[in-house]
């Protein structure tokens, strides 16, 4: 028995993630001379620093941390790839991460910093999973029903010690959260402008038929 996996390859599929992923290398290998300016720093972003609420998710505190997160793009890229546009992934991206640090600003106050892609990447990941689910896929369930229960164990109990220790930070699982919401946002958007769109077009189609 043969087993074939088909990568999403379409150069509109893995444009954005790979722009991301070589964003991100670039700022860990000039982090000395990027961070100061970029990292999401609650301070300078409240002295009008906004670009910060952006560009700090392209950091990482070591490269454990990076590595992280670039296998966790590339293996959202494999599951959910096919769902990609360079236009609606690129939005989504930009949307989750303004949506995470905005998060993270007004509602943990006490966070003074924060690098990194995982929040960003809770989002991609719970739009991915509606997306299985809108299409008849019941992995999308599993999916869905998985990361939330891993964000809500993070909210009760914290994040893995193991976890702590690797990236030789404390995990801001509050930019999980957030960044989740963000996602669960824009998929459930994207089901709805797909299901007027269909409506619409059975309508049309309905239309077209009574004038012949």
């Amino acid at each position: 028995m043969q087993f074939s996996i088909q990568l999403p390859m379409a150069k509109t599929q893995f444009c954005v993630p790979l722009v991301i992923m070589t964003l991100a290398i670039l700022a860990f290998l000039f982090d000395e001379q990027l961070s100061t300016q970029l990292i999401y720093h609650r301070t300078l972003i409240t002295q009008s620093e906004f670009w910060r609420l952006f560009t700090g998710h392209f950091f990482h505190t070591n490269f454990a941390h990076l590595a992280l997160n670039l296998s966790a793009l590339i293996l959202l890229w494999t599951l959910h790839g096919q769902f990609y546009t360079a236009q609606r992934y690129a939005f989504l991206f930009i949307s989750c991460a303004l949506f995470t640090s905005i998060g993270l600003y007004y509602f943990s106050q006490d966070l003074q910093q924060y690098v990194g892609l995982s929040g960003v990447l809770h989002g991609v990941f719970v739009w991915g999973a509606l997306l299985d689910i809108k299409h008849h896929d019941k992995t999308g369930y599993l999916l869905f029903i998985g990361v939330w229960l891993k964000i809500t164990y993070e909210q009760v109990y914290g994040a893995s010690t193991d976890v702590i220790a690797l990236i030789d930070a404390n995990v801001a699982v509050d930019a999980h959260l957030w960044g989740a919401v963000a996602g669960l946002v824009f998929g459930l958007l994207s089901i709805l402008k797909k299901t007027n769109t269909a409506s619409k077009n059975i309508e049309q189609d309905s239309a077209i038929r009574d004038l012949k």
